[in-house]
């Protein structure tokens, strides 16, 4: 199939109104579990309120976040390996891979190793719709 990118667009704003706004960023250890159905994994080690108004409008079939993504203190010491987005009412929306920035991951950050305490920030975070 192929969409145009005012369609694609579309699709990728929807994420956020699903989601809603202000939703809650949780980066775990370990492995994401297969579905975000399924029980969290891992323990937590970062925790993120993000801003009301988290994703840019979408533009060329792409969406970068929007604002600061940061946790002032880290709540345990541990290597990040996954993150799940929760809507404001707590059900967990959306999961990924979390990795150095440049690595790859659905979602960068500065450096993986936590520590309890420390300052987190989150450095690139982007969807991309395929069927271009």
């Amino acid at each position: 199939m192929q969409f145009s990118t005012t369609v694609r667009n579309a699709r990728l704003d929807a994420i956020e109104t699903a989601i809603g706004a202000s939703p809650i960023l949780r980066i775990r250890s370990g492995a994401k579990p297969a579905t975000c159905a399924d029980a969290d994994t891992g323990t937590v080690l970062a925790t993120m309120a993000l801003p009301a108004d988290w994703l840019a409008n979408a533009a060329n079939g792409s969406k970068a976040m929007s604002g600061d993504w940061q946790d002032a203190a880290a709540d345990a010491t541990g290597i990040a390996g996954h993150y799940r987005i929760y809507s404001a009412g707590g059900v967990c929306h959306e999961q990924g891979t979390v990795t150095m920035a440049g690595g790859g991951g659905d979602m960068e950050v500065q450096n993986t190793n936590f520590a309890a305490g420390q300052n987190i920030i989150v450095t690139a975070k982007t969807y991309v719709d395929g069927n271009a």
